[in-house]
């Protein structure tokens, strides 16, 4: 079926946020490294081909420290040995267990799901281990140097640091770049559209649902603002479909990210049942169907009240596909295809804000907002957490704020402790004491550096 002109119903932006915090070489199991390595075999190799058949159809965002992460010597040889050794091991046992206890069903379904391991294996190998490379061909956005949340930044020129570190890393590893930057956390405040500006940024998206209204109209088209780039909402009318308590990966049939073997292996549905992959993979092609459908009366409904063909932004973690949801790019796959056959057109967000004139923002000086819960800077700033807010925004001062320009050392540790990911685990108590320890490590290691300067 030919795929609808954006002109007549709108488009839909699939904008993917591609981001790990830095734990590579910081620590092994139950925290550290083995996180990045995770995300690489169950999300990023497997999406490639996605991307691959996408075209010019899904924004990839690429953040600087995924970037370094995967580029850092090493990184090649220890994920493979975690491939070979650690999932091949660790998978051998529990079949072996299940069989011992009786529970054949779930050694199969292990069998079956340990052969993800190995493809993943074969596809880093057939990349000669630049799996960074791989992505970096779709990547068109970029982010901060280390996803620093930066309305919570003490200085201009912290902010400075973060935005142009971030860009000029992404120019080095994909080349062209258009100006779209995502901002960390969606994290928004006015003031930063001059400074945004001043580094080329084009558009950035934010998350204005508290402003404008859940599945308000405005929320499908991007804004001009009178200091800066362009403003996109995200629209969590459609977002919500997906990333929400009842999204489609809450679904009985999907597999259940929380219930482990001993060794840390899913074997069980979201209702407890044994996972049946086949009834998973059928029933990600019905949500497919029902997400297209649902965001084609989305823009239609969305352009009858504004009187212009609308654009929603599905803003997603790409970690979501394929590692927490064990279905997603199946989804994602099936997504493309019912596109094609319903007429909903598909468009990488650069080129469909090419294609149309902003609005007016609705004020000047739009409150601060973020995508977090609640849209607020309180899952990085609150009193849980107010201790690392302080301390990084005082390490900023002491850094930036003298005559002299500090090491790159000191630098590159300033920049790590401004990383919004160990603000994030301490609130969700995702961690234990490892974002408080990251965080006192880069501390310890910035002052050391400032002394030696």
């Amino acid at each position: 079926m030919t795929r609808t002109d954006p002109s007549d119903r709108g488009e839909l932006a699939l904008v993917l946020h591609t981001h790990m915090p830095y734990v590579e070489s910081y620590g092994t199991w139950p925290f550290g490294e083995e996180w990045l390595w995770e995300a690489m075999a169950t999300c990023y190799l497997p999406l490639l081909d996605v991307l691959d058949a996408a075209g010019e159809r899904l924004t990839l965002s690429l953040t600087p420290v995924l970037g370094d992460q995967l580029s850092a010597p090493g990184v090649p040889e220890r994920f493979t040995r975690f491939l070979r050794d650690v999932r091949r091991e660790t998978h051998a046992i529990d079949i072996a267990g299940c069989r011992e206890a009786g529970r054949h069903e779930y050694a199969a379904e292990l069998e079956r799901a340990a052969g993800d391991y190995e493809h993943a294996l074969e596809r880093f190998e057939a990349l000669g281990g630049d799996l960074l490379g791989a992505l970096a061909r779709h990547a068109s956005w970029t982010s901060s140097a280390t996803h620093a949340v930066l309305p919570l930044l003490a200085t201009d020129a912290g902010v400075r640091l973060q935005v142009e570190t971030g860009i000029a890393s992404h120019r080095v590893r994909c080349g062209e770049w258009a100006g779209g930057f995502w901002l960390p956390e969606c994290a928004h405040a006015s003031w930063l559209d001059p400074l945004l500006e001043e580094a080329g940024v084009h558009a950035t998206c934010i998350d204005l649902t508290d402003v404008l209204g859940y599945g308000a109209p405005g929320q499908l088209a991007p804004l001009a603002t009178p200091d800066g780039p362009l403003l996109v909402p995200i629209d969590r009318a459609t977002i919500e479909l997906v990333w929400s308590e009842g999204g489609y990966p809450a679904h009985p049939a999907y597999r259940d990210y929380h219930a482990f073997t001993v060794h840390h292996h899913r074997v069980w549905r979201n209702d407890g049942d044994t996972y049946d992959h086949a009834a998973a993979l059928a029933q990600a092609r019905a949500h497919a169907a029902d997400f297209v459908a649902r965001t084609l009366a989305r823009l239609d409904d969305g352009a009858r009240e504004l009187g212009r063909p609308a654009l929603a932004v599905c803003a997603l973690d790409t970690e979501l596909l394929g590692h927490w949801w064990y279905e997603g790019i199946a989804w994602l796959e099936a997504v493309l295809e019912q596109a094609e056959r319903q007429g909903l057109a598909l468009a990488r967000l650069d080129d469909a804000l090419a294609r149309r004139a902003p609005v007016a923002a609705p004020v000047r000086g739009l409150p601060t907002t973020t995508w977090g819960t609640p849209r607020n800077l309180s899952t990085w700033d609150g009193p849980q957490v107010a201790d690392l807010a302080w301390a990084a925004r005082d390490a900023e001062l002491r850094a930036l704020g003298g005559a002299t320009q500090p090491s790159p050392r000191a630098l590159r540790e300033l920049l790590l402790l401004q990383s919004s990911d160990w603000a994030f685990q301490v609130t969700r108590d995702l961690a234990g004491p490892y974002p408080r320890e990251r965080a006192a490590g880069h501390l310890a290691a910035l002052d050391a550096a400032l002394a030696a300067d």
